[in-house]
């Protein structure tokens, strides 16, 4: 691996201390940080790649605690119709059609808007495929914890799902023992639970188990619905985060995916446990609810964002979601001191590799810590000017000021260029799969205009 330095730069290290340089320098070595801060010219290696980062904010890369790999072909296919429209009729045909292929190409699309939008790293919480999400992984040069979607009950899943717990738990380690730490480290495994709706509770005790035993997460989504909670309710005199408390399964390598519809006892049960929440604003704001953020942050609960799938939010863009986080629990909350911008980077860079236990590794700009990290070139017209740098990174960047994305000491998007993958060619082969997926799930759209 080469050496890098980058000087001159507006740096956010959100280390521990959380210090900020005017003007000064990273130092990468190997893939880590040698070096933030004030630089000898000494340090550097003649033979270093210079990049002069004058005007410009270097800060961690983004870290995205929630985005559907899978669904990425299906954007467009959930707007405007109610959750069960969207479940059984829009999005479980269209992701049950996918092939292996078309779960890689979905991967790839994936993974250039997250490059694009300054995420080095993302956690995936379970399509049917991790073979191809793995393989669109490492062709990326992205940092990804992927996970099967396991379902071994429930009403309305295609007949392509009705698997047997033991099939689930399987197909988990199988996948778990092929996959873990491949791409240079950067593809992980982790176990996998959709939802209550769908997981049985051996199932749910079972891959708990699992991630226990390979030190892994177990990505969830938990208290979506209240339908969700109100079906826990009818089935075991409790609701879903209390049902989960009684099987074991709150721990602190539980990734707890949306969280809307969690009651005052249960936000404090989620910070006794060390529950990591995955906010997902967009999707939340759709149909959803609003989860209890503000509380949830003052309990000291790990709060990280994440954007969901294609069909829920249709914008896979962290930093849009950044935006609406700094914007929906002031507005419902008739608050505009909740939710600081300074607390949303937190999410977006430290607690979200806390939330991916990549604690040690991600998160902060430091010695000895991964060299996943953005340039972002703040002097448009949307982003200017710069009277408090941090709030603007939360409430007025947008994707296009990322202008260099670097995963592992390596560019992985350049000067707003993709290295890594043939980004055009991706583009076009998606809508060609989109619309052969589309018609084998049998999905017709309603014609919002005459067509001539």
């Amino acid at each position: 691996m080469g050496h890098i330095y980058l000087k001159n730069g507006y740096i956010v290290t959100m280390d521990k201390d959380e210090k900020v340089y005017q003007k000064g320098g990273v130092l990468i070595k190997d893939g880590k940080i040698a070096a933030v801060g004030e630089i000898s010219e000494s340090m550097v290696e003649p033979y270093a790649e210079v990049v002069d980062c004058a005007g410009k904010i270097i800060m961690p890369g983004l870290i995205n605690t929630h985005v559907h790999t899978s669904q990425q072909l299906g954007r467009g296919l959930g707007d405007d119709v109610n959750l069960l429209t969207w479940l059984h009729e829009r999005t479980f045909p269209y992701e049950s059609s996918l092939t292996p292929e078309d779960s890689y190409i979905s991967t790839l699309l994936t993974c250039i808007e997250q490059i694009r939008s300054g995420v080095t790293s993302f956690a995936e919480p379970g399509g049917q495929f991790v073979p191809s999400m793995a393989r669109g992984v490492r062709q990326a040069g992205i940092r990804a914890k992927l996970a099967k979607s396991s379902m071994d009950c429930g009403e309305g899943l295609p007949p392509i799902w009705q698997r047997t717990t033991e099939q689930e738990l399987d197909q988990q380690e199988e996948d778990l023992k092929t996959y873990h730490n491949t791409g240079d480290g950067r593809v992980q495994v982790w176990m996998g639970l959709r939802t209550l709706f769908n997981n049985s509770d051996d199932l749910i005790i079972r891959t708990k188990e699992l991630a226990d035993k390979y030190h892994v997460g177990v990505h969830m989504h938990v208290a979506e619905v209240k339908d969700e909670v109100e079906f826990c309710n009818e089935k075991f005199g409790v609701g879903t985060v209390q049902h989960l408390e009684d099987l074991g399964v709150l721990d602190k390598n539980l990734l707890a995916v949306h969280t809307v519809w969690l009651t005052n006892d249960e936000v404090d049960l989620f910070a006794k446990r060390g529950v990591k929440v995955s906010h997902n604003p967009a999707a939340a704001m759709r149909v959803l609810g609003f989860a209890k953020i503000p509380q949830m942050l003052r309990k000291g609960i790990c709060v990280t964002i994440g954007t969901d799938g294609a069909p829920s939010n249709n914008r896979m863009n962290l930093i849009d979601e950044m935006w609406l986080t700094s914007l929906i629990h002031k507005g419902w909350r008739l608050d505009p001191t909740v939710v600081k911008a300074e607390e949303i980077l937190r999410m977006v860079t430290t607690s979200g590799a806390k939330a991916l236990m990549d604690e040690d590794q991600l998160g902060s700009l430091e010695t000895g810590k991964k060299a996943d990290l953005i340039i972002i070139n703040p002097k448009d017209a949307g982003m200017y000017p710069l009277h408090d740098p941090i709030a603007n990174l939360v409430t007025s960047m947008h994707s296009t000021n990322v202008e260099s994305t670097m995963c592992d000491g390596k560019w992985i998007m350049k000067n707003r260029l993709i290295l890594t993958l043939d980004e055009q060619s991706i583009i076009e082969e998606a809508q060609l799969r989109a619309d052969t997926v589309r018609k084998r799930a049998n999905i017709v759209l309603p014609s919002r205009f005459p067509i001539y």
